[in-house]
């Protein structure tokens, strides 16, 4: 799942920023890094540019730099830790 694919006001985690390397070097400089939480604020009415919340500040970015951002959701992660720390 990527940034492109989360809904207006939804929250998610990155996990993973995957192809232009000028790019990933970019928004890891800007703090966009493994586990940052990221919302999305405003679409365009074509889809593009895509208006996301990082660390307090908002970032415009293409919909196709916004697929190559890889997210957990917040469920996902929810789901991931109670199977882990579970008792048995």
């Amino acid at each position: 799942m990527s940034i492109y694919d989360l809904k207006l006001g939804e929250k998610a985690y990155v996990k993973d920023i995957c192809g232009d390397e000028k790019l990933a070097k970019r928004l890891l400089a800007l703090g966009c890094i493994k586990g940052t939480e990221v919302s999305v604020k405003k679409v365009a009415p074509f889809g593009d540019p895509i208006i996301i919340n990082l660390r307090g500040f908002d970032l415009a970015i293409r919909k196709n730099d916004a697929k190559n951002i890889f997210i957990e959701t917040t469920e996902k992660l929810e789901e991931i830790y109670d199977n882990c720390c579970t008792i048995g």
